[in-house]
């Protein structure tokens, strides 16, 4: 089994049996947004994460499963080319729109650096409007200026 394959088994597991993400990040200890990372193939789980998240999903995972959840990925496994998935391309389109901004203010606040995406937590929420609920996507990550040598 590869780690794409067990990917599409715990994603066609947890949809037939209609359980969700924030389901399984409880069991695991972990947010439902690492959680997911680490289930899609972007983290790396402990030994223990591991099993609570096939007890959670109803899989009981093996040493093969289990080796593969707790393997470092090699992450950021898109591919090179523009996403066409929609949801995922208007991440890429807003960042194409927006990254220039985005970095400008950065850099005005807080100088010469990047923002981690290692020392880094992300959240995502639902937030009711009249118009049409909102997706509230909050990106928290360390600071880290470049230095001098």
């Amino acid at each position: 089994m590869t780690r794409v394959e067990l990917t599409e088994k715990i994603i066609a597991t947890k949809t037939l049996k209609g359980i969700r993400w924030s389901e399984v990040a409880k069991k695991v200890g972990q947010s439902k947004e690492w959680t997911t990372a680490a289930l899609m193939g972007q983290m790396s789980m402990t030994k223990k994460q591991a099993e609570a998240a096939g007890n959670a999903l109803g899989m009981n995972f093996g040493d093969e499963e289990i080796g593969l959840l707790m393997t470092v990925p090699y992450r950021g496994s898109l591919g090179q080319t523009v996403p066409t998935d929609a949801l995922v391309y208007r991440f890429y389109e807003l960042i194409q729109v927006y990254g220039t901004t985005i970095k400008a203010l950065i850099e005005e606040e807080f100088g010469d650096g990047i923002m981690s995406a290692i020392d880094f937590s992300m959240d995502i929420k639902r937030a009711a409007d009249p118009k049409g609920d909102r997706v509230v996507v909050t990106l928290n990550g360390k600071f880290l200026p470049y230095k001098t040598y």
